[in-house]
């Protein structure tokens, strides 16, 4: 069985970050290791949470794998609240990173044209260095712009997300997907670029009329617990859009909703699903 260690907050009530990363990659039959980086009563769309911040248990609990031998096949880093932790999951990756290890950074800091609550103007010059150091790179385009320098926009064509994609990989990761991509009303999903080959790779899907609280997180752990499976990144990046909408599907259908996240839970039997014909 493959091991995913996967650096990033929890929170105790709030479907995002470790909440959905633990339970996805578990589903798709591989070992779910995590390092939070900070533990949260709720996230932080709730009027009110508490933070306890781990930083300082970072480079420990790293040091501890190093002497019991303890190998990741993946490690995968989502949401970083500092400089300082991003400096050192930039080491735990140099420590811990083998020959055949899969390093996959979602650069969770910015949606729709800005950035997250906490985070100052350089914060994305930070995250930029941090994703060089990426097999594969899963930012939507707010983040991909603001590590870029580049303005955001809002309407694109083809050839403009193409050139977005060869900036990113031009930061030193290997391959770029930009999610949340949409050249009409009607679809939704995700495209990727592969420096290694100049490869370009697209998938799309129902596009409905809603935004919900921790997609993102629920798209990348999709997305490499199927590709620990064993499908290809091409694989998992369509089945991570195909999950996601109907984790959103489930969410409009149910009249109890939570506002604080998907119904991924019940999406859960056809990712499985589909994962076993990998």
């Amino acid at each position: 069985m493959k091991r995913i260690i996967t650096v990033q907050d929890i929170s105790c009530v709030g479907k995002c970050s470790l909440t959905v990363a633990l339970p996805i990659i578990s589903a798709a039959g591989v070992e779910a290791s995590v390092l939070p980086t900070s533990v949260l009563s709720t996230h932080t769309a709730f009027p009110k949470f508490t933070f306890l911040d781990l930083t300082d248990e970072i480079k420990k609990v790293s040091d501890v794998f190093s002497e019991l031998s303890i190998d990741f096949d993946a490690i995968y880093t989502g949401y970083l609240g500092s400089y300082e932790q991003i400096r050192l999951v930039g080491e735990f990756i140099d420590t811990h990173k083998k020959e055949n290890t899969v390093v996959v950074i979602d650069p969770a800091m910015a949606d729709n044209g800005k950035l997250y609550h906490g985070f100052s103007p350089d914060f994305p010059s930070h995250m930029a260095s941090l994703v060089s150091k990426a097999d594969l790179i899963i930012p939507n385009l707010t983040e991909a712009s603001f590590m870029l320098g580049i303005p955001y926009v809002e309407k694109y064509d083809e050839d403009y997300i193409k050139d977005v994609l060869k900036r990113l990989t031009g930061l030193g990761c290997k391959r770029a997907a930009l999610t949340g991509v949409s050249f009409d009303d009607s679809k939704i999903g995700v495209y990727a670029y592969n420096s290694e080959d100049g490869s370009y790779f697209s998938y799309f899907n129902e596009k409905l009329p809603a935004s919900f609280h921790g997609t993102g997180d629920v798209f990348a752990s999709a997305a490499v617990g199927a590709h620990m499976r064993g499908a290809s990144i091409e694989d998992a990046l369509s089945l991570a859009v195909d999950f996601t909408l109907e984790c959103m599907r489930y969410t409009l259908r149910d009249p109890e909703a939570r506002f604080y996240g998907v119904n991924f839970e019940e999406a859960l039997p056809m990712y499985i699903k589909r994962l076993s014909n990998v």
